[in-house]
């Protein structure tokens, strides 16, 4: 199934979608990895619009915010992302979790990317409307979507 529909279909049954996404266990690995590095790089771009009002309002350079972002976003949040996947595996072990490292891993990096259009639409509101209600609303939003369905695919995963 494409990415878009699993990306909608995680909102009703975000469980489901990353035992189907995880597949086979022969190339969940590398089907891990694709995933955080699409979900970071949408994140980055969702940083676009925010970053150029930033930089038209205060007269700083574009480019060197983009490329602080680029660092954090492609090269540093994965790995802080690996980190944490790797804490909340070993506290679901420690809760009788039943499911394996790179699955653990697969329920957040999923969960990245199935918010990321949220995070998207924040990047949008930061970066047309500017600080406000509209943009705390949409990051709660976005940040709850995240959190619920990395607490159903970390869910789905464990209980083995």
């Amino acid at each position: 199934m494409a990415i878009a529909s699993d990306i909608v279909a995680s909102y009703r049954r975000p469980g489901k979608i990353v035992r189907r996404r995880l597949g086979s266990h022969e190339r969940a690995e590398a089907r891990a990895l694709v995933t955080v590095f699409l979900a970071c790089f949408l994140i980055f771009v969702a940083q676009w619009p925010r970053l150029s009002r930033e930089a038209h309002l205060t007269g700083q350079e574009l480019q060197p915010m983009l490329a602080g972002a680029l660092l954090a976003w492609i090269f540093i949040v994965p790995l802080a992302l690996y980190g944490l996947a790797g804490l909340t595996h070993f506290a679901a072990r420690l809760m009788g979790g039943q499911g394996s490292y790179t699955e653990a891993r697969m329920a957040l990096f999923w969960a990245l990317l199935a918010a990321s259009p949220l995070w998207l639409f924040w990047g949008l509101v930061a970066g047309f409307v500017g600080p406000g209600p509209a943009l705390d609303a949409v990051g709660i939003v976005a940040l709850l979507a995240f959190l619920g369905i990395w607490g159903a695919s970390l869910y789905a995963v464990e209980r083995g």
